[in-house]
């Protein structure tokens, strides 16, 4: 599935208030800022992937990637 910086933003903001956190919790536990918080949970496309990761991470989210199929030959 691929997903827009908005759905990860959705997503993390869902995750945050179910969990009972508030932006700035998350962002103290997270190691991050409050604006990245805010940023991050309105889909900013330019947020920096390896924080993205660190707070995913923090609020149990877990993502896999996939790499393309490709013929035995490329390898």
């Amino acid at each position: 599935m691929t997903y827009t910086t908005k759905q990860i933003g959705t997503l993390v903001r869902t995750t945050r208030k179910a969990i009972g956190a508030t932006q700035k919790d998350l962002a103290l536990t997270s190691g991050t800022g409050l604006r990245f918080i805010i940023d991050l949970e309105k889909g900013k496309p330019t947020c920096q992937f390896g924080k993205v990761l660190t707070v995913l991470h923090t609020l149990g989210i877990s993502i896999s990637f996939t790499p393309p199929v490709t013929s035995e030959g490329d390898q």
